[in-house]
């Protein structure tokens, strides 16, 4: 197999999706490239109403006095709803066999970055990652219609203290330079304006239901990026889609965390055009048929969550069924990146932010245990001088470089060792 259809399909599986299960990649490499993507990225996702009832997550109501049996029962409850709520999507992520749909998920989770530190509402947290699994793949305008009465979303940028009388800006800045336009797009002026909009609208802590008081709403006209009228926080999300710069802007933000962190789109490129209609997988499909795509210089770091996702399913490992699953949580936690929790609304860092001497140690600490416990069978049962290019395959790593083949030649006898040392080469770092 040519270098390039390796590396092609390398990536097509390890930054499309979570990294491949055991026989996945030399099965994708049969198709080829072109039918390879196709594939991917037809997998419908596993989204599925009223999940969280099916977890059993639920709203808690209000928090009890402080110094009472009752908020011992409640703090618990709260710990095991987290607990529940992210073991289920690790889960998800090493099993699933749409991890494109569920890549995408994780995606916009650090797009719309919103964190459980501050709304503290285990169903809440879920139920906004349930939106976002809903249309992960799907339109734009949809998803953003979702998330601007998103109670998480509201309480987390304090929108619910946004009212006429007293207008906070926060949720109207962030939705225009985060999360649909980007930086310099808008003034400060239409940050004044646009939050005339998004006034008056309440959440219900517990539950994350929103409603909207009028009494406390801007009901006149307001005159921001070139139009004026009345608008509400779904009309104001609808027109801020419409504009052009949202059509730059999410296709540079997919670039950013798929492709490049270095090199940047061009205004007129082939995924801004499939964006047209903000259709989110036409515009995933021109990604991957891009150029840029397959380039060998567009190399990127894993983050700690995608590191030790694509490490669970070559290890055949299920976080909640593991031995110690609140390690894994713990082991996130430590490396930055544990699900529901982005350390702001701009989300986490990307590529060589991760990288420093200590986060090396502890996922270096982290593999040794995790390979003791890893499902090393089919390894096992190659011959030894056939291992190092089987574990290639099934890490979906396109070659090994001099110096890594060198380490694990010394390391050929002994499985486990070898296995850790292939999870801690730059090749699947």
């Amino acid at each position: 197999m040519v270098a390039a259809e390796r590396l092609a399909v390398s990536r097509l599986i390890n930054r499309i999706g979570f990294g491949p299960k055991p026989g996945e990649f030399a099965e994708l490499l049969s198709l080829g490239f072109d039918r390879a993507a196709a594939q991917i990225l037809s997998r419908p996702s596993n989204y599925r109403p009223n999940l969280a009832a099916e977890l059993s997550l639920s709203d808690l109501g209000l928090q009890p006095r402080p110094n009472t049996p009752e908020i011992l029962k409640y703090a618990e409850a709260k710990r095991f709803q987290l607990r529940s709520a992210s073991l289920w999507w690790l889960d998800e992520m090493v099993s699933t066999d749409s991890a494109f749909a569920e890549r995408m998920t994780w995606f916009w989770h650090g797009h719309w970055a919103t964190s459980y530190q501050k709304v503290d509402e285990p169903i809440v947290m879920f139920n906004q990652i349930d939106k976002l699994r809903k249309h992960a793949t799907g339109n734009f305008k949809e998803m953003s219609r979702e998330m601007v009465l998103d109670g998480a979303l509201i309480f987390w940028l304090d929108g619910q203290r946004n009212t006429a009388r007293a207008p906070n800006e926060n949720l109207s800045r962030e939705l225009m330079e985060l999360f649909i336009l980007g930086v310099n797009r808008y003034t400060e002026a239409d940050v004044k304006e646009t939050a005339k909009a998004l006034t008056g609208y309440n959440v219900k802590k517990s539950s994350g239901l929103v409603s909207r008081n009028l009494r406390q709403s801007f009901n006149g006209q307001i005159a921001f990026l070139g139009t004026r009228g009345t608008f509400d926080a779904l009309s104001l999300v609808d027109y801020l889609v419409s504009l052009e710069e949202c059509q730059r802007f999410i296709p540079e933000r997919i670039w950013y965390r798929f492709i490049s962190t270095s090199s940047t789109l061009t205004d007129e490129n082939s995924i801004s055009d499939a964006f047209y209609n903000r259709d989110i997988s036409r515009a995933m499909q021109a990604l991957v048929a891009h150029e840029g795509f397959q380039d060998p210089i567009n190399t990127q770091v894993k983050s700690p969550l995608e590191w030790l996702v694509a490490t669970l399913r070559a290890f055949q490992i299920l976080p909640s069924k593991f031995e110690r699953p609140d390690y894994l949580l713990n082991l996130l936690q430590n490396l930055g990146q544990r699900p529901f929790f982005p350390p702001s609304v701009g989300g986490w860092p990307a590529d060589e932010a991760w990288i420093s001497a200590a986060s090396a140690q502890v996922r270096i600490q982290a593999a040794q245990y995790l390979a003791k416990h890893a499902n090393l069978d089919d390894l096992s049962s190659n011959k030894q001088s056939e291992r190092i290019d089987f574990i290639a395959d099934w890490l979906g790593i396109p070659e090994w470089s001099d110096r890594t083949r060198m380490a694990l030649q010394g390391a050929i006898r002994d499985v486990q060792r070898l296995a850790l040392l292939a999870i801690c080469s730059p090749e699947f770092t």
